[in-house]
């Protein structure tokens, strides 16, 4: 890949930027997807990105691993993995502006949909999941009302976005932030979900072309850089109050959504 020093600096940043995401700020890596979609072109980005994902997410497993709510994550597979395949076959005719209108299009409304879901009422089941991961034994919270439908609807945009330019980030972040999920239960359920996620969808890119040789070999310099980022994100994390993390959450969504839809 002919990428300038310029490109390749604002992709370590961006590549630092998906470490603090995973342990800090899962929204935020919509900037780095930006990032990537400007330097590279938008479909080989995703193949670069995606390995510097995995990446990050191991490091967010071994730091949160405890706090995941499996309950949420049995409920979204089965809805997440069609999407993947719808995601798949999407990509088999779409270009790169396609790519990118969708994806921000899908954020933004995301994003709309859970700002007006907590004006007009808060989160869904706020009695029952509020406190969701705030210890590791808290698993068996009983489901709110709509909580299937809503695990489906929201598994499938989300199982669609992330193998179109993996970007299910923020639609699993919306949906942990309707239901309920505080900082803690929040992480550690987005970890082991992106970490399962993400490593089931490698063989479909590779099928794709997405991760050859050449994207490999720029993976192994940039993965260096995602490691300092976890670890600031791990800094970080404690002294972000509740309000401040989902207000982060939401608006790294909408950045993301825009840069996308503008460029």
């Amino acid at each position: 890949m002919d990428i300038t020093w310029w490109g390749f600096a604002a992709l370590a940043l961006a590549a630092a930027l998906v470490g603090f995401s995973k342990t800090a700020v899962s929204g935020a890596n919509t900037v780095s997807l930006a990032v990537f979609a400007a330097v590279l072109p938008a479909r080989d980005s995703t193949g670069v990105l995606l390995p510097l994902l995995i990446m990050g997410d191991v490091l967010a497993v071994l730091t949160y691993r405890r706090h995941a709510h499996w309950p949420t994550l049995w409920r979204l597979f089965p809805a997440v993995a069609a999407g993947v395949v719808v995601g798949t076959v999407f990509l088999l005719w779409a270009d790169d502006a396609a790519v990118r209108t969708s994806i921000g299009a899908i954020l933004l409304l995301m994003a709309g949909v859970t700002v007006w879901r907590r004006r007009a009422g808060g989160t869904d089941g706020t009695k029952e999941t509020a406190d969701i991961g705030q210890d590791s034994g808290d698993t068996d919270r009983p489901e709110p009302s709509g909580g299937r439908l809503k695990a489906r609807s929201y598994g499938v945009l989300g199982g669609f976005t992330t193998m179109v330019a993996n970007a299910g980030g923020p639609v699993m972040s919306m949906y942990l932030l309707s239901a309920g999920f505080r900082k803690l239960g929040f992480l550690g359920t987005s970890a082991w979900f992106f970490l399962i996620v993400n490593t089931s969808k490698v063989p479909f890119s590779v099928g794709l072309g997405l991760i050859d040789a050449h994207s490999l070999l720029l993976d192994a310099a940039l993965v260096l850089f995602v490691l300092p980022g976890a670890y600031i994100g791990k800094v970080c994390v404690n002294r972000i109050d509740q309000r401040l993390f989902e207000r982060l959450v939401i608006g790294a969504t909408v950045l993301g959504g825009l840069q996308l839809l503008l460029r």
